[in-house]
């Protein structure tokens, strides 16, 4: 069957190389008996694979059933899988039919299998090997054809090695194993599947679509998203309900979801990987704030234009798409000179610029910006700054930045800044 045409009848969003691959040996195996092992966190979409895979199979107009291992008492669980026989404990006043034995023909999906006690176990490992079963309480063996598909977002090897689950079970179940990518390894969708579920929420409640702006999305492709789809899928219904503007800007995020913040990269073995991480946090803090102060530079240039008389009553109204339409190429290409000529001859670089003011009593703070600062030093710049801002005070200072005070510290020896 089409990747593409699978895709679409299980609405399973994204284009991730992982995401492809895992799909593609979903649908290879699907006709046969093999046992599958999904593996992947929480959230991911394990179930959807093991319908997925039921649904292809020959076994799809029987039954499937999805059983969580770890939310079944260790007590109950081998009668809930395999049945009892009246008398076979405390409370069992009659005999009970296991989901071995009644989905006989189909598929049973074992979610977090890593939970399951080592007993039972045991009796899955005979059910694996030769399609037998005992009830509890019973001594007659019974024959089941079913298919397991099992799950778990635990690393069964490190299980085996604990002594917490058998490594031949483990060996059986991982015939083929299939490994579902969390959503930090695929961002490429994560803006996808963010637009999706606004879709769906806006036609659940006959609501006007929310979307994000450029900053929003940085944010949201950074997060780490430990609750994977179903942490995302949250977080749209939540932003379409708090909201009241239907664009979503990096404040308004953060604001109605702070820990959109918290990047939550993985730990790596480099000791250093911790300062590596604040620093980029930093350097991302600096790129939000300089594409405000761009917008305000933008307004004050239009107002210095038009206080120094430079005639140019209407920059700011300029249609270009308009004047080439009208204009021949030669002629706009002429007009845009003429434009540059006079910033030069109206702006020499000896003459002082004299901001307007609007009010008598409205005071501007001056800064004088260097056209050739380079990315290192403008970081100095922000943690002079901060430092200024908060009279020195260096925890007050980190915070502000969003570094943690070893980055600060770190950062003052680097550059020399004293107080």
């Amino acid at each position: 069957m089409d990747l593409q045409a699978v895709k679409r009848r299980y609405n399973i969003i994204g284009n991730s190389e992982k995401l492809n691959h895992a799909l593609s040996t979903a649908i290879r195996v699907a006709n046969t008996d093999l046992t599958v092992l999904i593996q992947g966190e929480s959230g991911v979409g394990k179930e959807v694979f093991s319908k997925l895979i039921h649904q292809l199979s020959p076994r799809k107009h029987n039954d499937f059933i999805a059983i969580n291992c770890a939310a079944i008492p260790a007590g109950t669980i081998n009668s809930e899988l395999f049945g009892h026989e009246k008398g076979a404990f405390t409370g069992a006043t009659n005999e009970r039919r296991g989901y071995f034995e009644t989905v006989n023909g189909g598929t049973i999906f074992l979610d977090e299998v890593g939970e399951m006690p080592l007993d039972t176990q045991a009796y899955l490992l005979r059910v694996l090997e030769n399609g037998e079963f005992i009830r509890v309480g019973s001594s007659k063996v019974k024959k089941t054809d079913v298919r397991i598909i099992a799950a778990t977002n635990v690393d069964l090897k490190d299980k085996v090695k604990e002594k917490k689950f058998r490594e031949d079970l483990y060996y059986r179940l991982s015939t083929v194993p299939i490994y579902i990518p969390p959503l930090r390894e695929r961002p490429e969708d994560i803006i996808i599947l963010f637009k999706k579920f606004a879709r769906d929420i806006a036609e659940k409640y006959n609501s006007p679509t929310i979307k994000l702006d450029d900053e929003a999305q940085i944010l949201i492709r950074n997060y780490n998203w430990p609750g994977n789809i179903r942490e995302l899928k949250n977080v749209v219904e939540k932003l379409s309900v708090l909201s009241d503007d239907r664009l979503i800007t990096a404040e308004k995020l953060i604001e109605i979801v702070p820990d959109i913040r918290n990047r939550n990269l993985p730990v790596s073995f480099d000791k250093n990987s911790a300062e590596k991480i604040n620093d980029r946090d930093l350097i991302y803090k600096f790129l939000f704030d300089m594409k405000k102060d761009i917008s305000e530079l933008k307004t004050l240039f239009y107002d210095i234009v038009s206080a120094n008389d430079l005639d140019l009553p209407s920059i700011r109204n300029i249609d270009h798409d308009a004047m080439k339409d009208h204009l021949p190429i030669n002629d706009f290409e002429n007009k845009l000179d003429e434009f540059e000529n006079k910033l030069e001859v109206n702006i020499p670089k000896e003459r002082s610029i004299v901001v307007p003011k609007t009010h008598e009593n409205e005071n501007y703070e001056v800064e004088i910006l260097d056209d050739n600062l380079n990315l290192e030093e403008m970081e100095k710049q922000m943690i002079v700054k901060a430092l200024k801002k908060h009279n020195g005070k260096r925890r007050a200072a980190a915070k502000d930045l969003g570094v943690s005070e070893r980055t600060l510290y770190r950062k003052l020896n680097e550059y020399k800044i004293g107080l």
